[in-house]
């Protein structure tokens, strides 16, 4: 069997093609970059903006049930970890690529623009970067919210105990009470009395709780603090 002899102009002309191919998907391919780095911005932007949005209209067929907080569950674990919740525009962290790809791909599911854009994290996320876990919701309406993503590390395993006393100021006047009494019990009455009995005790222990409560009130004027069911949804740093 005789091999087909080579056409040199046509074999010139494959080449041809071939580079123009190749030409046209790397256009294609770099267009596809620049169109998603558009959008990337485009998204960074509405995160980062002001909006009032309270409703995204999204297909609750597409979205995963366990998902889909209210407002109530939000705000019951921003008090008990004295977290805020606050719109996305206020958040001076940075948004992870992670958390901009999963708003396209929710957007892309569901054919639409999300906005209104909110965050849960420590009131100091809100100020200055940290390494907290933050949390990304968007609204669904009638006070309902979608997490789409959570970056960071973790929560310290003590962080509910340790915010428990800033819950209300019955629980801070409890903390203030026992304390006292624990270091009623630990100082050396020898020190004022030669007699030590059941009443020098609680003259030492009241002196105390006045002491310690004036130091809690004097610190939190001084740094503005208040309790956390003051400050959960509070967007102003002395709430």
């Amino acid at each position: 069997m005789l091999l087909k002899r080579t056409n040199l102009e046509e074999a010139l002309g494959r080449v041809k093609m071939k580079d123009v191919d190749d030409i046209d998907i790397q256009k294609e391919i770099e267009g596809i970059f620049i169109a998603e780095e558009q959008q990337d911005a485009k998204i960074g932007q509405r995160l980062k903006a002001e909006n009032a949005c309270k409703l995204n209209a999204l297909d609750f067929d597409l979205l995963e049930s366990k998902k889909i907080y209210h407002i109530r569950h939000i705000k019951e674990i921003c008090i008990d970890y004295r977290l805020r919740f606050l719109d996305s525009n206020y958040f001076k962290g940075d948004i992870p690529q992670q958390a901009i790809s999963k708003i396209k791909q929710l957007e892309k599911e569901h054919g639409t623009n999300l906005n209104g854009f909110k965050i849960v994290a420590p009131s100091k996320l809100f100020k200055l970067k940290d390494k907290d876990d933050p949390l990304l919701f968007v609204p669904l309406g009638n006070d309902y919210f979608y997490l789409i993503h959570k970056w960071g590390n973790d929560l310290h395993p003590m962080r509910k105990v340790l915010m428990w006393p800033f819950k209300s100021i019955v629980n801070l006047t409890l903390l203030v009470f026992i304390t006292s009494y624990f270091v009623a019990l630990m100082f050396p009455l020898g020190l004022f009395t030669k007699t030590i009995s059941g009443y020098e005790f609680w003259i030492l222990f009241f002196f105390m709780f006045k002491m310690l409560a004036a130091v809690v009130i004097f610190y939190g004027i001084a740094k503005g603090k208040n309790f956390n069911p003051a400050i959960w949804n509070s967007k102003y740093f002395n709430a």
